[in-house]
């Protein structure tokens, strides 16, 4: 996988995440908030496809922001609600 090649949306769908309930979502959701936050916050997203696969590569930074500012409805910087990180899972790619 190339730099700056990731598309959250594509993704979802290719692991399953796209089709799954929301409740699954929710789950995605806490294992990404590594610190319980309630948030994503950039530095946790960065290292994303790490918590789905060891040894995976970390987003870049063109990446990590265009993934935040999906889910980041309010523009505060991080993800929050997890009904905003639902949606941005569960939009499905464009064909």
């Amino acid at each position: 996988v190339t730099a700056d090649s990731f598309s959250h949306k594509a993704f979802f769908a290719k692991v399953g995440l796209a089709a799954k309930s929301s409740d699954d979502v929710k789950k995605a959701f806490g294992i990404i908030d590594q610190d319980n936050s309630g948030f994503i916050e950039e530095d946790e997203l960065k290292l994303f496809l790490q918590n789905f696969k060891a040894g995976a590569r970390a987003l870049t930074d063109k990446e990590t922001k265009a993934f935040l500012s999906a889910g980041d409805s309010d523009g505060d910087g991080k993800i929050g609600a997890e009904v905003r990180f639902i949606s941005a899972c569960l939009v499905r790619p464009a064909v």
